[in-house]
C-alpha cells in the first residue's frame, strides 16, 4: 500500500467498530493521522428502505463507536449530506492525502463509491476500497466455468473449501486532529422520524461481543435442535450486528470454527449448521451482485408477470397482526414490539403473504426492511423471494407451509404464541394446531381466521399453474 500519508480519511459506511477491522487498520499503518468520518444521509427518510428501528440502532452505534475511537486517541466526524459533497469538501478542508473505505454489497451504494473513486481520482486523492462485509466477495466463489452459482448447495460447498482470512489485529492509535470540526451524533428527528416503541436489542461493539460470547457457549452448540423453535433462545441473535459491522464477519468465523474444534461430538453438528447460515448470507450477497435486478423483479424471469391480488385490508392484518392465525400474528406483532422475528417465523408469515393472501412479495419485502434492526437488502430479498418461490435456489411454488402445521411442529405448547398475543394466554395450546371449530372465536379479543388456508392453498397452485403453462 502507498504511503506514508500525512491525513487520511476512514469513510465509515457499515462498519461500526475498531476491531478486525481491514480498511481502519490500513488506514492506521499508511497515514500518520487518521479522520474517522461518518456521513449522515439527508434523504434516509425519502426511500422505503429504513425505518425507525433501524435507524435508532444506527445512532444508538455510532455513539458507542465514537467513544471506542477515543479510546484510539480518535474523534467520530460527523457530516450531514451526500458522500461526494462532502468528501470533497472534508479533503479541501484538511488537505487530506487519502480515502479508506469498505466496500457496501448494495447496488446503490456500489455507484456512490464510483463516484467517490472518480472524485478522489479528480483530487489527486489515493483511494483504499476494501472488501470486508463477507469473507468471500461475490466475486471469488464461482462455478467451476467463472459462472455465478444460482443454487445453494454448490455454492456452500466452494465456500466452505476456500481459504477464510483470520481476523487482523486491533488498531493502535488514529491521531486524530483537534481542529477538524465535527456536527453532533445524528438522532431520529433528523430523519423526520419519531422515537420507535420497540424495545432494541443494545446498540455498540461491546454489546455484540457480548452477544456473540453467549451464542458461543449457550446457544451454537443445539443449534441445528433449537434454531427453528422460537419460543426458546436458540439462535445467534447477531444478524443486526453483522448488518451494522459491529462484529467483523471474520471474527464470527473463527470463533465459531474454533468452538467447533472444542466441542464435545454432540455439539459439534450445530457449530456446522451455523456456519451454513453464514455461507447463505454470503449466496445472497453475490446473488445480488450478479444479478441486481432481483431488487424489482424475481430472480427466475419465468415467474416474472404473477397475476398478484391487489392489496386489502387484509393487509394491515397481516401488518399488525390480527390474521386469526396465532403463529402468524405472533411472528408480526414480535416484529413490531422489538423490530425482530425469529427466522422460522419469518418464513412461515412470508409465506402467509405470498401464498395465502397472493399478495406481491415486494409488499411484504418493504414492511419488513422499514421494521427490521437488521434489515440486510440482499438477505431480505432472497428470504422474500425464496418464500414467494420466485428467488434463487427456492421453495417450489408448490411448497406451501400450513401455519397450523408450522405450529404443530415449531410451537406445539403455544409459548411462543402466547407471549406476544396476550389475548391468547388462557387458549389451551391444542387449539392452536387447527382452525377453530363452528367458527367461534379463539378468545373474545381474538378475530377469526381471515382465509380458509385449504381453499387460498388450493387458488395458489392454480395461479402458478395456469402462469406457467403461459410460458410454454
Amino acid at each position: 500500500m502507498s504511503g506514508p500519508y500525512r491525513l487520511g480519511i476512514h469513510w465509515y459506511r457499515r462498519d461500526l467498530r475498531i476491531a478486525d477491522h481491514k480498511a481502519l487498520r490500513a488506514a492506521s499503518q499508511a497515514c500518520e493521522a487518521v479522520c474517522p468520518l461518518y456521513i449522515v444521509s439527508t434523504c434516509q427518510h425519502q426511500h422505503h428502505w429504513s425505518g425507525p428501528n433501524c435507524q435508532q440502532f444506527l445512532c444508538d452505534s455510532l455513539a458507542s463507536l465514537a467513544a471506542d475511537l477515543q479510546t484510539l486517541a480518535g474523534r467520530l466526524i460527523i457530516r450531514h449530506g451526500t458522500p461526494v459533497e462532502v468528501l470533497r469538501e472534508l479533503i479541501m478542508e484538511t488537505g487530506a492525502q487519502a480515502v479508506f473505505f469498505q466496500q457496501d454489497p448494495d447496488p446503490q451504494a456500489k455507484a456512490v463509491e464510483q463516484a467517490v473513486a472518480a472524485l478522489c481520482r479528480e483530487l489527486g486523492v489515493a483511494v483504499h476500497a476494501m472488501h470486508d462485509v463477507s469473507l468471500h466477495a461475490p466475486t471469488s466463489v464461482l462455478t467451476g466455468g467463472g459462472q455465478p452459482y444460482r443454487v445453494f448447495t454448490p455454492y456452500f460447498n466452494n465456500w466452505l473449501e476456500a481459504a477464510k482470512d483470520a481476523p487482523v489485529p486491533k488498531v493502535g492509535a488514529l491521531h486524530t486532529p483537534l481542529h477538524i470540526a465535527s456536527e453532533p451524533l445524528p438522532t431520529l428527528a433528523g430523519w423526520g422520524m419519531a422515537r420507535p416503541a420497540a424495545a432494541l436489542l443494545a446498540a455498540g461493539e461491546k454489546a455484540a461481543r457480548q452477544r456473540l460470547g453467549e451464542a458461543l457457549t449457550n446457544r451454537l452448540g443445539n443449534y441445528h435442535a433449537q434454531r427453528d423453535l422460537p419460543a426458546l433462545p436458540g439462535t445467534a441473535r447477531i444478524s443486526q450486528d453483522l448488518r451494522f459491522g459491529l462484529l467483523s464477519i471474520r471474527s464470527v468465523y473463527a470463533s465459531v470454527a474454533a468452538a467447533h474444534e472444542a466441542a464435545a461430538p454432540a455439539a459439534k453438528l450445530g457449530f456446522q449448521t451455523f456456519l451454513k447460515e453464514l455461507a447463505w448470507r454470503e449466496f445472497y450477497f453475490a446473488i445480488l451482485h450478479h444479478f441486481p435486478a432481483v431488487v424489482d423483479l424475481e430472480f427466475a424471469p419465468q415467474w416474472r408477470g404473477l397475476p398478484w391480488a391487489e392489496p386489502d385490508a387484509k393487509l394491515a392484518a397481516w401488518q399488525l397482526g390480527h390474521t386469526g392465525f396465532p403463529i402468524v400474528d405472533a411472528g408480526m406483532r414480535e416484529l413490531l414490539a422489538t423490530g425482530h422475528m425469529h427466522n422460522r417465523v419469518r418464513m412461515i408469515t412470508a409465506m402467509f403473504l405470498t401464498k395465502d393472501l397472493h399478495y406481491d412479495w415486494r409488499l411484504g419485502e418493504a414492511w419488513f426492511i422499514q421494521h427490521l434492526v437488521d434489515g440486510e437488502i440482499a438477505s431480505n430479498n432472497g428470504g422474500w423471494q425464496w418464500c414467494a418461490g420466485t428467488g434463487a435456489d427456492a421453495a417450489p411454488y408448490f411448497r406451501i407451509q400450513n401455519p397450523w402445521a408450522q405450529t404443530a411442529r415449531f410451537d406445539p405448547q403455544g409459548t411462543y404464541i402466547k407471549r406476544w398475543v396476550p389475548e391468547l394466554a388462557a387458549v389451551p395450546a391444542e387449539k392452536f394446531l387447527c382452525p377453530p371449530a363452528a367458527k367461534r372465536p379463539l378468545a373474545p379479543d381474538y378475530p377469526l381466521p381471515i382465509l380458509d388456508h385449504s381453499a387460498e392453498r388450493q387458488r395458489t397452485l392454480a395461479i402458478f399453474q395456469r402462469h406457467k403453462a403461459r410460458q410454454c
